[in-house]
């Protein structure tokens, strides 16, 4: 069942960053509405309602219900602004929609079936979610909150495309054509490759260079052994001049 999201507005008289930092200070959010054929309107949000309704996925692809000044209308969210350190949001813009208008929206993708896949119960493999996302173009009515995508099939090295999604009814990918550039891939079941170390050839490099190593260290050895040699001759070729 679709979810249904009611917020409340209100008409904003003030703008710029000193009225908008006053909304916040005072628990509200500032946004703007627009499109529907009308001027832009700026409005504020409850800070508390706002947030408890974008904690839900489907509050970003959903008609919403949008009381402004007790008048009921339709919206959808165009954008938001969050905040750079925490979990809330800064502004909010809403797109009033015209119930004969397409709309372009960007829905989410849900994967089901994962574990049931072959590829991935019998054979092993590991699923990649390529795209977790896709634009679509619907009018209102045939809107979507997400579309769903079932692994279960999957054999190992398989892989979905964009022309192998089931869309619903009404519901279409802007500017795709399938086998072209813009079909895109959207997941993939594939083997898990493990990247071995070369442990005996390690070993092999190691114990070649170890005797090296100790002639290197060896050599310095001898030439001192030589030397020590050489001087103690000395001495006796200088006796057997005298």
């Amino acid at each position: 069942m679709a979810h249904q999201f009611s917020l409340a507005a209100e008409t904003r008289r003030d703008a710029g960053k000193g009225a908008s930092r006053r909304l916040r200070r005072e628990g509200k959010i500032p946004g703007i509405m627009y499109g529907g054929g009308q001027p832009p309107t700026g409005v504020a949000f409850d800070a508390n309602a706002l947030h408890r309704n974008m904690a839900e996925e489907a509050f970003l692809s959903s008609i919403l219900t949008v009381t402004l000044d007790g008048q009921a209308m339709q919206a959808i969210v165009r954008d938001y602004q969050p905040h750079p350190a925490r979990r809330a949001v800064l502004h909010l813009d809403l797109q009033r929609i015209v119930a004969t208008e397409k709309l372009r929206m960007t829905i989410p993708l849900h994967f089901i079936n994962e574990e049931l896949s072959p590829g991935v119960k019998l054979g092993g493999g590991s699923v990649s979610h390529l795209l977790t996302e896709l634009e679509i173009s619907c009018l209102p009515k045939d809107l979507p909150e997400y579309i769903e995508i079932d692994i279960g099939p999957l054999q190992l090295n398989d892989m979905l495309h964009i022309r192998d999604l089931k869309l619903p009814e009404g519901v279409e990918v802007p500017g795709f054509e399938a086998n072209t550039d813009s079909d895109l891939p959207v997941v993939h079941v594939h083997v898990l490759r493990a990247v071995e170390e070369p442990a005996a050839e390690g070993a092999a490099e190691g114990a070649a260079a170890a005797p090296a190593a100790g002639d290197k260290a060896a050599a310095p050895a001898e030439k001192a052994g030589d030397k020590a040699a050489a001087d103690k001759a000395k001495p006796a070729a200088k006796g057997d001049k005298k």
